[in-house]
């Protein structure tokens, strides 16, 4: 733990502040045994396993992050979890095959998801955070109705009509309801970014994208093809050429592309997050350093043939969740965390509910 008292300038000092970092003590050996136990019951239940196995996966990943002398936990009931995928099924299914009826059923059921969606997604929210705990206080999420509707329907529609103008925007706002509505005991989050530092990274990203056809373009030899149009031999030879080159370039963007717009998000976001107004949050994700680990995660993927995931998915992690600190306004840790009025509040002990489930992945 590091102690920093920031100078005023003016011959007096804040507050001393307590920076902690997170850290995870998961390995990929120890992952192993669960990743393929869940792999194969999965397989063998045709996907039934699976809720127990992300309830599994995320208890291991809980239970091995921890702050100070501190852990988090799941508590989320597998069934409950079932019960959410069963549900995202049907209404995929119902879907996407009620078109082939009839269109005006198509519309009726279109408009019946847009009324149903925004509370799923909101309970989903909720779900994960009155599942999840660190020394044993529950997190809650007290998001309203309304607000699910305006960020999970409103704003998606604003989006189409602006051709995806206003997504970074939305994003924004979806964090903030999130952020805003998120609890630890008695204590809220709070959450607010400028909404230019959204646009900033996803600028950025698109411009990254648009080198994709643009080397494309220049490596396929579109001129060369149309000069000697007329040569089956030559299109071919293009046809042959451009569709390696397409599969290269996908996987160039992807490594370009993914980590920064997961390093730029994940500071983005926690850099901006409070926790009662005493404790903030610091996260220093490289961009380069999370590029290599993705790299030389992708060979040890193509070299065992899949087989290497559960120390990639180690790797990730730990990058990602040691690169955050928790930092004290005032005091220390401590003290905050064991601060009594925390529990006070039934909004960290409340329990997921029967219409509480999860449509996540």
């Amino acid at each position: 733990m590091e102690q920093l008292t920031p100078a005023t300038g003016q011959g007096e000092s804040l507050p001393a502040h307590e920076r902690v970092p997170l850290r995870f003590n998961g390995e990929g050996s120890e992952y192993f045994g669960i990743w393929i136990v869940n792999l194969v019951l999965s397989i063998l239940t045709l996907g039934i396993y699976s809720a127990w196995a992300k309830v599994r996966r995320l208890k291991y990943f809980y239970r091995n992050t921890r702050l100070a002398d501190g852990g988090f936990d799941f508590h989320a009931s597998p069934v409950n979890i079932l019960k959410g995928r069963i549900i995202g099924l049907a209404l995929f299914l119902v879907y996407n095959y009620i078109w082939n009826f009839s269109i005006i059923a198509g519309f009726v059921v279109l408009a019946l998801l847009m009324v149903i969606v925004p509370p799923l997604l909101r309970s989903a929210l909720r779900f994960r955070m009155v599942n999840s705990s660190y020394r044993g206080l529950r997190f809650g999420f007290n998001g309203d109705m309304r607000g699910a509707y305006e960020v999970f329907l409103f704003y998606p529609l604003l989006c189409l009509i602006t051709l995806y103008l206003l997504v970074p925007y939305a994003h924004r706002q979806i964090k903030r309801y999130q952020g805003n509505h998120s609890w630890y005991g008695s204590a809220g989050f709070n959450f607010d970014a400028a909404v230019g530092s959204f646009y900033k990274i996803y600028l950025v990203c698109f411009g990254l994208l648009l080198l994709g056809p643009i080397a494309m373009a220049g490596l396929g030899g579109f001129g060369g093809l149309l000069a000697d149009a007329q040569d089956p031999e030559r299109v071919q030879e293009f046809v042959t050429r451009f569709l390696v080159l397409g599969v290269l370039v996908f996987v160039l963007m992807y490594l370009l592309i993914q980590p920064y717009y997961t390093s730029r998000f994940q500071n983005l976001i926690w850099n901006n997050l409070k926790l009662d107004d005493r404790l903030h949050f610091e996260s220093a994700l490289p961009v380069r350093a999370l590029f290599w680990v993705q790299l030389t995660n992708m060979i040890g993927l193509i070299l065992t043939l899949g087989l290497f995931k559960p120390w990639a998915d180690v790797r990730v992690a730990r990058l990602r969740i040691e690169s955050i600190n928790a930092v004290t306004e005032s005091g220390d840790l401590e003290s905050f965390v064991n601060d009594p009025r925390l529990s006070e509040s039934a909004v960290g002990a409340e329990t997921a509910d029967f219409f509480d489930f999860d449509i996540g992945l």
